[in-house]
């Protein structure tokens, strides 16, 4: 995914938009203060061992404050009524009930959302943000996703992107912060002895802009989570925008990687107390379930985790 991860987290009802309405609507609500969501914990869900392991500042609070950047559908996004939803947004939801708190999430520029835990604005990161030996120097990851990066081209892929290395010497975009640049300067030394040179990688703030670019012709192709990728194709324009180029010799996606909530080393007994309540929404179903509405099965994961990445 994008290692945004990316990490998705990285978003709006689609991933350019049902409608321009929408689009202009939720990127209005993306602001680093923005929208705020949450769903009272009904009492039939909690988990007692996820709830009694949560600290006691969160039970106390009975709120732990979600640092999302919104929109990254599907990931978060808002519906026809501009109330936030998506796959993260749910997920969230079912851990809240697990645990007997309100899971809130909070619209957070991705390019600042670690630091937005480290100045305790936020607790956790639940923005479709990859689990990476590079992060876990600063955060524990409990994973929810596994999925690689796709390549989103304009429909019927009119530059006859077909893999990776036929984006040598073209422009391509990225959202900015998220590891996919970094992934695309992998291929210079190939792109160099091919001839056409290095990728050139344009990062644009958030995956609306970056989608915006490919329409607009700025840029050939979109490099992002496969999830979002799937979902933009499925979606943005009826189904009509965006194409993903499909590689047979990497059906999953490329750099297939974890996807995780993200939470500060120090308050590792969090991330415990969440992977409990991620344990328990794999036993009994609920996890299935946000998997299925979103189309996400094949990224869903079989068992919970802390720090899988590698």
């Amino acid at each position: 995914m994008t290692t945004k991860s990316t990490s998705v987290s990285w978003k709006l009802a689609t991933a350019i938009g049902v409608t321009a309405s929408l689009l202009l609507a939720g990127c209005s609500a993306g602001g680093a203060g923005g929208s705020t969501a949450a769903a009272t914990a009904n009492p039939a869900d909690l988990d007692p061992a996820a709830a009694a392991a949560l600290p006691a500042k969160f039970k106390d609070a009975g709120v732990i404050k979600v640092a999302s950047d919104i929109p990254f559908p599907p990931m978060e996004m808002f519906d026809a009524n501009q109330n936030l939803t998506g796959f993260d947004f749910d997920l969230a939801q079912v851990l809240g009930g697990k645990l007997g708190v309100r899971m809130e999430l909070q619209t957070q520029a991705f390019d600042s959302i670690i630091p937005s835990l480290q100045s305790g604005k936020h607790d956790v990161i639940m923005s479709g943000m990859n689990d990476t030996p590079e992060r876990q120097k600063t955060l524990d990851f409990v994973a929810y996703l596994h999925a690689g990066f796709s390549i989103l081209v304009l429909a019927g892929n009119p530059d006859g992107i077909t893999t990776v290395l036929d984006l040598c010497g073209k422009d391509v975009t990225v959202q900015k912060a998220t590891v996919q640049a970094d992934i695309l300067h992998g291929y210079d030394a190939q792109c160099t002895a091919a001839g056409p040179g290095p990728i050139k990688t344009m990062e644009l703030p958030i995956e609306t802009d970056v989608q915006t670019a490919v329409r607009s012709g700025k840029a050939v192709a979109d490099v992002v989570d496969s999830v979002v990728a799937a979902y933009a194709s499925q979606t943005a324009g009826d189904g009509k925008l965006f194409d993903v180029v499909k590689d047979p010799e990497n059906p999953a996606g490329y750099n297939p990687v974890y996807t995780g909530i993200g939470v500060l080393k120090k308050d590792n007994a969090l991330a415990k107390a969440l992977n409990l309540a991620m344990e328990s929404a794999i036993a009994d179903g609920s996890y299935a379930r946000v998997l299925k509405k979103y189309d996400m099965v094949d990224y869903g994961i079989p068992q919970a985790g802390i720090n899988l990445g590698s």
